[in-house]
């Protein structure tokens, strides 16, 4: 469906949730216990904590902006109706037209909110669905709009990076392990180099950058075609997920009950704060989805009630796994990818948990990889895109494509360290999109709303933090975190 198209299907505020939770825990999750264990509990439960609430407040500030954004295009709508009313009855005069006339200008003079009293629907109900990019082209200038296309461009080539990395690293983990006198060793506290021996001469690095070539030659092609995310497909990988998530929890707590654990987590250690900060930004990520979750739900009157209730079962649910993770495994043998850590036979006997939680990311990330490269190229169709204008074949089919798929391929060919991946991406564009990009929505929108409708008009979607504080608080916080980052990335570079 195009972008502000009216959605053909209705679902219910508790499915609508759930597609909300499926969608924000997901591959950040999983690179997060290590994250945990690098910055002490202590403060990763408070960050935690902290940035989720950003999360949360930066939500219903989108939510806001897209009912104003339904209400200019209802409100565009009828006045267009209104001029071609006009036009139809100036054509032929008559003592009925210049009565009707009359009517539509008293109609016209009346402020819209009586209009709506009159039982007319009301102007800022969500019904289409509009996406971030075309409320950015509402209610920000020209540099504002390519702003906000750089940062989503920026950031799923940062996801396309970090999903073109996950997929061998498992490979290389799972098969590596399982060969030569070493089987299925790898949470045993061996640190493996990438020069180690894999199978006969070839090195681990190597089987790495086989499994990305594979994987490229495999799943690249998607990125040419349009790819359509089927809902059995969804259903499935959602299903793998929660067993797998699960399954990771219980076998964590096995471990501690029986008093196999070894961790011992420090309360805090400042070194591991970046990583953190781009790590737990990346796995709250669902602003840019959220015209595709919300519009569908029939009922939107308790909307922010509900999303504050999913945000604090996920911070509940990353506290947990995060939390078992830490006491169950030593610091320096927590992986970055944590569903590795149980490949190892002293963990779990059963060779099937083994490998299904081995290669977990594999599967789940494999079906999402063609869908984020497919949206990835149309948003680098629509930041180019010339008013009527259309693309030459090979442009459209072939360079759009191929800047897409290359870039993170090479990233990944570069650097499999997959904490810092995720953490970059979600310290630099993660931060535009999450707090920067929705908080300027909020105030932009408003702005148009008062100006459009008058100073009196209240958006019945308004976000509870409707005060201009918590919006100037966003903006010094995302402002604030971009050189807290940068600044840590450079003073910690010699150590490198």
């Amino acid at each position: 469906r195009a972008a502000g198209s009216h959605t053909g299907f209705c679902v219910s505020l508790q499915v609508g949730l759930v597609y909300m939770f499926n969608l924000i825990v997901g591959t950040g999750a999983l690179t997060m216990p290590k994250a945990f264990a690098t910055a002490g509990w202590l403060v990763s439960l408070v960050l935690l904590m902290f940035l989720g609430f950003m999360s949360y407040m930066t939500t219903t500030f989108v939510v806001e902006a897209m009912a104003a954004a339904n209400a200019q295009l209802r409100w565009k709508r009828m006045e267009k109706r209104k001029d071609d009313e006009d036009e139809d009855s100036s054509s032929g005069v008559s003592d009925t037209d210049v009565l009707l006339q009359d009517g539509y200008e008293r109609a016209e003079t009346r402020p819209i909110l009586s209009v709506q009293r009159r039982g007319s629907p009301n102007i800022f109900e969500i019904t289409e669905r509009v996406e971030m990019g075309q409320m950015a082209s509402m209610f920000f200038n020209k540099v504002g709009v390519n702003l906000f296309y750089f940062c989503i461009i920026i950031y799923l080539y940062g996801d396309l990076a970090i999903y073109a990395a996950a997929v061998p690293v498992s490979l290389m983990q799972v098969t590596c392990s399982a060969t030569g006198n070493h089987s299925c060793n790898v949470g045993d506290g061996t640190k493996y180099n990438d020069t180690d021996k894999c199978w006969g001469p070839i090195r681990r690095i190597d089987a790495y950058r086989l499994y990305l070539a594979a994987f490229t030659l495999l799943l690249g092609p998607f990125t040419f075609f349009n790819v359509q995310k089927t809902k059995y497909l969804q259903i499935m990988t959602s299903l793998m997920r929660w067993i797998a998530f699960i399954l990771m929890i219980i076998l964590a707590l096995i471990r501690i009950s029986r008093g196999q654990a070894e961790g011992h987590p420090s309360m805090a250690q400042l070194s591991g704060i970046r990583n953190l900060f781009g790590v737990c930004v990346y796995s709250f990520m669902c602003q840019h989805s959220l015209p595709s979750l919300i519009t569908p739900i029939s009922k939107k009157k308790h909307v922010n009630k509900l999303v504050l209730l999913d945000y604090i079962l996920i911070l509940a649910f990353y506290s947990l796994l995060s939390f078992t993770a830490i006491y169950c495994f030593r610091n320096d043998t927590l992986m970055d990818m944590y569903t590795l850590n149980f490949t190892n036979c002293d963990i779990i006997n059963v060779a099937f948990i083994r490998y299904f939680l081995g290669l977990f990311p594999v599967f789940t990330i494999s079906t999402n990889f063609p869908i984020i490269a497919v949206t990835l190229r149309n948003n680098w169709k629509t930041l180019f895109h010339r008013e009527g204008g259309t693309y030459p074949w090979v442009v459209d089919r072939i360079v759009f494509p191929a800047i897409t798929l290359i870039p993170p391929v090479l990233v990944a060919f570069c650097t499999h360290d997959l904490e810092s991946l995720v953490g970059i991406t979600g310290a630099y564009a993660g931060n535009g999109i999450q707090y920067l990009i929705p908080a300027f929505l909020a105030y932009c929108s408003r702005k148009d709303t008062q100006l459009v409708f008058g100073s009196g008009t209240v958006n019945k979607h308004l976000s509870p933090f409707r005060h201009t504080f918590w919006i100037v608080f966003v903006l010094i916080w995302g402002f604030s975190c971009f050189v807290f980052v940068t600044a840590n990335i450079v003073l910690s570079e010699p150590k490198l």
